[in-house]
Order: structure tokens, then C-alpha cells, then sequence
């Protein structure tokens, strides 16, 4: 599995082989059982160039630290598994499960947010083709009647998943298209109801106070719902996906995080950066642009991939 880039992309150094290149030059300290404080600086310095964060790097680092003075640290192999190992005990720490919540009964109803750009739009695409292949009827619900442009797109998504499609009218209110939409989708007896929103920016105060609405109506209408309330973020833009996900947090109950555009640019220590920050689980990452290039997140896989040089 090929997470961060992929095989048509130029060979690209693996975050370890720079750990391994610059932080551990001196193998001969390794051997006798220690780390020394240069390697452990550049280790830092190199899990901050991956976008860890500053929190999340300090706890890999004094982990590793710590594991190198009870001597369990000798050999790079031990150094390189050492550092797997703590990157995916972070991505399972706290809330971690990335499977999507569905509803007992009627349909379940998945709320999708993030900011313009982040790709919720693709995502969605994704997503709804990947609940067809389990077999489910779908329906996607466009959410963002403010950008004509962004309904014919998700039209378009749709189409290619075989979902049914609804929206409002230009201008319409998103909480009463939501509203409307979970009445299609009860009507229709769908199974899953996909419900797109406008991209905001996240210091925006009355597109909050929006979003909030729509996922109070929602509720209204179907008290459980909505089951998934989920954040996209895009990977590429380092720590300011972690800020991202401080607002969205704190404006709705995030219950997954879905990071994109991780498939060559991206700096893949964010992912694990985010959900420190939040306590979110991470559910799924997009790798490319084409409708099969969503996966489910794997925390022992991705660190195991972040490390890789194959």
C-alpha cells in the first residue's frame, strides 16, 4: 500500500533514510546503548519538518530517549521500529476507531465539513462510490447552495457513483436542504445520506454559527443523526490543518477526520499531528484524484508507510 506517494512519482528520500543519514551517524553511540543528544536533536528537527508538530515530536523524541537509556535501543533496525512503533501507538491513543458509525435503522446520514480547497467534494465522490461497492444506496445531498459551481460538481461525483442526488435551489437555506434531504432519504428507504456543506473558513464566525444550524436541524429531524460528522482536511498545508481542526471541533462534535492529497507533497507526520490535537479519529485518506483513491486509515500501515523507502 502506497500512502504518500506513488510509483509514477521521482524517487523520494523516506523520512528515514534521513533520520537514518543525519540523526544517526554516530552508530557506535547506538551500540553502546544510548542515543546521543545530537541525534536526538536532529531527530526533532526532522519529525518537525514532517509537520509531527511541536507536542507530538517532543513525545516521540522522549520516548525514543527514554527507550535508548533501558538499552532497548541498540541497532538502527531497533531504532527504526522503535520510532514505527510510537508513531502508531499516537494514532491509537484516545479516540482511534476508524470505522464509520451506521445507523441501526433508516438511513445513516453523514455530515461533511471542511474549508474550500481542503477536496470535501471529491472526497464525497469517493465515499459514495465506496458505500456503492458495499452495496449501499446512497444518496449526496449538496449542501452548498451558494457556489453554483460546487452543485454541478457534485452532480457530476454522483453520477459516477450511482447515487442519487438532491439539492436546493440557488441561495436556499443549508439547514432546511438538509432537512429536506433526510425526508428524500426516508422516502427512498436509502441507506446512506451524504450531506455536503459550504466550504468555510474556519475563522468565519456567522459561516460557524451556519454550520452549527445545520447540524441542529439535522438532529431535529433525526434525533440519532447525524451519525458521522466528518472534517476534511488537506494534507498539504502542514500545521494549519491542526488549527483547522481546533475550530471545527469546537464549533460541531467531529466524529472522524478525513486527511487528502496525501500522494506526493504531503508531509504525512500532520496526519498524526491532527489527531493528537483533537482527539478525533482519523477515518480515511485520499491519495488521488480518481474515485477508487480513498482508503480506510490503518494506524500500524501509515506509520509503518511513513517511515518506508520502497
Amino acid at each position: 500500500m502506497r500512502i504518500l506517494r506513488k510509483s509514477t512519482d521521482l524517487p523520494k528520500r523516506s523520512l528515514w533514510e534521513k533520520i537514518r543519514d543525519v540523526a544517526l551517524m554516530d552508530v557506535a553511540v547506538i551500540a553502546k546503548g544510548g542515543v546521543s543528544a545530537g541525534s536526538l536533536e536532529k531527530l526533532e528537527e526532522l519529525l518537525l519538518q514532517a509537520d509531527f508538530g511541536v507536542p507530538t515530536t517532543m513525545k516521540l523524541v522522549a520516548e525514543v530517549e527514554r527507550l535508548a537509556k533501558l538499552g532497548k535501543v541498540k541497532t538502527e533496525d531497533e531504532f527504526l521500529a522503535a520510532l514505527e512503533r510510537e508513531i502508531t501507538a499516537a494514532l491509537t491513543s484516545g479516540e482511534n476507531d476508524p470505522r464509520l458509525r451506521l445507523a441501526v435503522s433508516g438511513p445513516t446520514v453523514i455530515l461533511v465539513v471542511g474549508v474550500n480547497g481542503a477536496g470535501k467534494t471529491t472526497f464525497i465522490g469517493k465515499l459514495a462510490t465506496r458505500m456503492r461497492g458495499h452495496g449501499k444506496r446512497v444518496m449526496v445531498a449538496a449542501g452548498d447552495t451558494f457556489r453554483a459551481g460546487a452543485v454541478d460538481q457534485l452532480r457530476v461525483w454522483s453520477e459516477r457513483a450511482g447515487a442519487e442526488f438532491v439539492s436546493g435551489r440557488a441561495g436556499a437555506d443549508p439547514a432546511a436542504v438538509a432537512f429536506d434531504a433526510i425526508d428524500a432519504a426516508v422516502a427512498s428507504d436509502v441507506d446512506v445520506l451524504i450531506v455536503d456543506t459550504a466550504g468555510r473558513l474556519h475563522t468565519s464566525e456567522d459561516l460557524m454559527t451556519e454550520l452549527k444550524k445545520v447540524a441542529r436541524v439535522i438532529t431535529k429531524r433525526l434525533p440519532d443523526a447525524p451519525h458521522e460528522t466528518l472534517l476534511v482536511l488537506d494534507g498539504t498545508i502542514g500545521q494549519n490543518a491542526v488549527q483547522q481542526a481546533k475550530f471545527f471541533t469546537a464549533a460541531v462534535p467531529l466524529t472522524g477526520l478525513v486527511v487528502s492529497k496525501l500522494d506526493g507533497t504531503a508531509r504525512g507526520g500532520v496526519v498524526v499531528a491532527v489527531h493528537e490535537a483533537v482527539n478525533v479519529p482519523v477515518k480515511f485518506i485520499g491519495v488521488g484524484e480518481q474515485k477508487d483513491d480513498l482508503l480506510p486509515f490503518d494506524a500500524a500501515g501509515f506509520a509503518r508507510e511513513l517511515l518506508s523507502s520502497e
